[in-house]
């Protein structure tokens, strides 16, 4: 009897087995391809790549809008400030520069570092790319 329970419950264990993906197939299609969190992501521009982060895994859309001030300013002021103070996002992304849009709201920007700093450099010049096709 403690054998059958033993193995019900191995059984059990083992079919709560997170789900696999598809396997990745490559294309021949020009693609920025990104594997960030174990997750493949297919964008046919760096800009298409930061927008995908931006509204996914980078989940900046819940602070920045594109063209208003929800938490954190919007990327028509991100864009704006960093062209015009020569600033350069994606280091600021990695935590290695001063807040230079709207520095009161850096406490709150900075719980999001460690999701920035787990992008690669391509990632983040993907959403640099997207930031700054906010400009007017």
């Amino acid at each position: 009897m403690k054998k059958v329970l033993f193995l019900s419950a191995v059984l059990a264990l083992a079919s709560c087995k997170k789900e696999t993906q598809e396997p990745f197939e490559k294309s021949t299609e020009n693609t920025t391809e990104s594997y960030s969190e174990g997750e493949t992501a297919k964008a046919t521009t760096p800009e298409a790549l930061g927008k995908q982060i931006f509204e996914g895994q980078g989940n900046c859309v819940s602070c920045h809008q594109p063209d208003q001030k929800v938490i954190g300013p919007s990327l028509q002021e991100i864009a704006k400030t960093y062209k015009d103070k020569k600033g350069d996002i994606v280091t600021f992304l990695k935590g290695n520069a001063d807040p230079i849009v709207d520095p009161s709201q850096f406490a709150v920007m900075k719980t999001n570092f460690p999701i920035t700093q787990a992008m690669s450099d391509e990632e983040l010049k993907a959403l640099e790319t997207y930031i700054y096709s906010h400009l007017k």
